[in-house]
């Protein structure tokens, strides 16, 4: 499919009355439903105004294309993903794997709660240069305060010295990235929230070299048997 580049960039100018505010965030959430439940391509503008409670023409006061008002939806999302922190902090005695796996839980639990857009986010970013950008700011965002994080380890004699920085948060980011889409958008395997989001900050620790021994082992080393679904 060719690349969306011809569909202008730059929005409407911006709704200045409250109203006018709410009515623009109405249709981008009714785009965001509808788009979950039909996907890109099959979504048409006329099916989310009138979810929006709008007429087919209103929409153009807001937005210029059904690509426009998507590639906000993607950034809303995008921007849900990279978000900080927002519950309870770590406790004081957390190691740096507790820590890793925190970040880890809450990163998986919103792609997981988002997972039907994010879906359709992925499909779109192989062909909209706009979204797939998005896309990779999220990536650098978690490459970057990967690669902090281990210079940082480095540094406590905590990760392995051998290890590049810059090249472990690319790869590890990917993977986590990558282990998202399989687990939650593709339906990969039935996998346990708490054991998938263990395992992978496991294998993540382990790449750099960072100790794991102060979780509690498990009960059990029989081998895990396999969740994945038999096609």
């Amino acid at each position: 499919m060719p690349r969306i580049t011809e569909v202008n960039d730059v929005p409407p100018e911006a709704p200045r009355s409250r109203k006018g505010a709410a009515t623009r965030a109405r249709l981008v959430e009714s785009a965001k439903e509808e788009f979950e439940e039909t996907g890109f391509l099959e979504t048409r503008i006329s099916d989310i105004a009138k979810r929006a409670g709008m007429s087919h023409g209103s929409f153009y006061h807001y937005f210029d294309s059904k690509e426009q008002i998507f590639r906000e939806v993607a950034e809303a999302q995008e921007a849900v993903l990279t978000a900080a922190d927002d519950g309870d902090p770590p406790a004081p005695d957390a190691t740096e794997f507790d820590r890793i796996l925190r970040a880890n839980r809450r990163y998986f639990a919103r792609y997981r709660a988002n997972g039907k857009i994010m879906g359709v986010i992925e499909e779109v970013s192989r062909y909209d240069t706009v979204v797939n950008e998005a896309r990779m700011q999220r990536q650098k965002h978690f490459a970057e305060r990967a690669e902090a994080s281990v210079r940082r380890l480095q540094a406590q004699g905590l990760a392995d010295l051998h290890i590049d920085p810059e090249i472990a948060a690319v790869a590890l980011g990917a993977m986590i990235a990558r282990f998202a889409e399989l687990w939650i958008v593709e339906d990969w395997a039935d996998y346990p929230f708490d054991h998938a989001t263990d395992q992978v900050t496991r294998l993540w620790a382990n790449a750099i070299g960072l100790p794991t021994d102060t979780v509690a082992p498990r009960k059990s080393r029989a081998p895990v048997k396999s969740s994945r679904k038999k096609s």
